[in-house]
């Protein structure tokens, strides 16, 4: 129950999409550098429909080779030796090791469940603000499936623009929400695109998470910088890829609603046996992660160790999500009822429950 990794296929609309492009020798050069015109104008298609946004295909799109590549390739484009990265914490990891890789320094935004895992924007202190270049936010998130609303994006918008930092928002769980929440796009704030960019993946979305495809929006001269980078670094991406993206973009949805029917059953199937095994647990609205307290008393790797060694289940320690990690662990749906029941009972057998180190009375 660890990794996030879709278990169900590519829709077979997009699969044949790719072997028809396979199939003709013009797709088997090198691909233009940003992505193909015919890619970047589906991306400005999709973006549109789906969030109502108007983007330049020219200067505010480009491809990225997953947005995990694209993540790393912002942070080595804005981020240089002294320079801060404001990160939130827990949050996906390549945002903190980017950062040091780079020669900069994060900083960490903590996101509690009090706070319903949104920053607060006005603790960080100044002096971090005039050493900022880059400010990042991933909603939904990973790991803590947390969401955010339209409010809370404009004064994220408000406040890069005041103290003239490029804020990233990291949008690869857009399509994974439930309970009649619709993820936004941050560029939906009217002016967004004076100080932001957003990432992109088709790997949740549309199951093609060995695809390694995504793309960049936004901010011009952000948009301009990543694509340097990658032009010095990777030769974009296979173009039969690219085809198969457009297919996604433009073929059918209902997978969509499959699989996020697929991950409400999950979900309910967890909450359901972690409430028996005693765990405070509330049913998440996005993604395919579950965000957990360690049982009163244990670490974060102790845990993790224990469900591993004692029952065979893998979930990774908050702590790997960064300091504010610590105390809490990360549960994926990316299982099949069967199986969850199975670690869940796998579990319940070996007395893995919340008030486990209680003494008993």
């Amino acid at each position: 129950m660890g990794i996030g990794d879709p278990d169900q296929p590519t829709p077979r609309h997009i699969v044949e999409a790719m072997h028809d492009a396979v199939e003709n020798p013009v797709n088997h050069h090198y691909p233009p550098f940003g992505g193909s015109k015919e890619y970047k104008q589906a991306i400005v298609k999709w973006c549109n429909k789906r969030f109502g946004i108007e983007l330049n295909a020219d200067t505010e799109v480009t491809s990225l080779i997953g947005s995990k590549e694209g993540l790393h390739h912002t942070i080595m484009a804005f981020i240089d030796k002294g320079d801060i990265n404001i990160i939130p914490d827990p949050a996906y990891p390549v945002y903190r090791t980017s950062t040091i890789l780079a020669g900069g320094e994060p900083y960490f935004m903590p996101l509690t469940p009090e706070n319903k895992f949104i920053p607060d924007l006005d603790a960080i202190p100044e002096a971090v603000l005039k050493k900022a270049k880059l400010l990042m936010l991933n909603y939904p998130g990973n790991p803590t499936a947390g969401i955010a609303d339209l409010a809370f994006f404009e004064k994220a918008v408000a406040f890069c623009k005041k103290h003239n930092i490029l804020l990233v928002h990291d949008l690869a769980y857009s399509e994974m929400t439930y309970d009649g929440y619709k993820a936004p796009s941050i560029l939906e704030v009217k002016g967004a695109k004076e100080i932001a960019v957003e990432l992109h993946s088709l790997s949740k979305t549309y199951n093609m998470t060995g695809w390694r495809i995504g793309f960049a929006v936004g901010n011009a001269e952000a948009v301009a910088a990543i694509a340097k980078i990658k032009s010095n670094v990777d030769t974009d991406i296979f173009k039969p890829i690219q085809l198969a993206a457009i297919a996604a973009f433009e073929g059918p949805t209902d997978h969509i609603d499959f699989c996020n029917n697929l991950y409400i059953e999950r979900r309910d199937l967890a909450v359901e046996r972690l409430k028996a095994l005693g765990w405070p647990v509330q049913p998440i609205k996005a993604t395919f992660y579950m965000w957990l307290p360690t049982p009163k008393g244990m670490s974060s790797a102790d845990f993790s160790a224990l469900m591993l060694d004692k029952a065979g289940i893998v979930v990774p320690p908050g702590t790997a999500y960064g300091p504010n990690g610590e105390g809490f662990f990360r549960m994926s749906l990316c299982l099949d009822k069967a199986r969850m029941a199975e670690a869940f009972d796998r579990m319940a057998q070996h007395s893995i429950t919340y008030d486990m180190l209680q003494a008993k009375v």
